[in-house]
């Protein structure tokens, strides 16, 4: 009798066994993923622990219009530090810069009033500053510049008047990043430029 009684017991345990494996195939399979990624299972649902992952995703310039054309991949501004800025040895009696309001500032160039030197300028691209010029020195680039660089074109073009006076108020602008296989990416800022 005892022996029929054990039996039973590690048949209980077997079937409890079968059922939970059971179960938990039938659940879902991102915690067996979680399970195996740190042993143990996650208890929030799927998509919020997504939406982390997408907000730091973002980098500061991609507010605004997303890339078009081109090899598919994007086009990714990022602001120019101080040390960025320093580092480019622009030469100048006045500069201009371009902003947005996530990031600040993603263009900026110098140049001599009166010149027909080129304004000189420094985009940071995918995390990398790269030159970029503009005919006629800083009077060619106060008003709708084009700035060439190696594999690309910004085209700044001024939407309105300022909102602020004094003598150097920024303006409402457009900036155009056009890549040399066809993709273009357009920011909407402002343009401020003085001394």
């Amino acid at each position: 009798m005892e022996l029929n009684q054990g039996k039973r017991y590690r048949i209980g345990v077997v079937a409890a066994s079968l059922l939970t494996l059971t179960l938990a195939g039938c659940s879902d399979s991102s915690s067996d993923a979680d399970d195996a990624a740190g042993g143990q299972a996650s208890s929030t649902p799927q998509a919020t622990t997504q939406e982390p992952a997408q907000a730091t995703a973002e980098r500061p310039s991609d507010a605004g219009g997303a890339t078009q054309g081109g090899d598919g991949s994007q086009i990714t501004l990022d602001a120019l530090t101080a040390s960025d800025i320093d580092e480019a040895n622009l030469s100048g009696e006045l500069g201009c810069q371009f902003s947005t309001e996530r990031a600040s500032p993603l263009l900026v160039a110098m140049g001599n009033v009166d010149s027909s030197s080129a304004a000189q300028g420094v985009v940071k691209v995918a995390g990398y500053v790269e030159r970029v010029s503009a005919p006629g020195g800083f009077d060619g680039m106060t008003d709708n510049p084009t700035f060439e660089g190696k594999g690309k074109t910004l085209s700044i073009e001024v939407t309105g008047e300022p909102s602020e006076g004094g003598e150097s108020p920024a303006r409402p602008a457009t900036l155009t990043y056009d890549r040399a296989d066809g993709a273009q990416r357009t920011l909407e800022g402002e343009w401020q430029c003085g001394p």
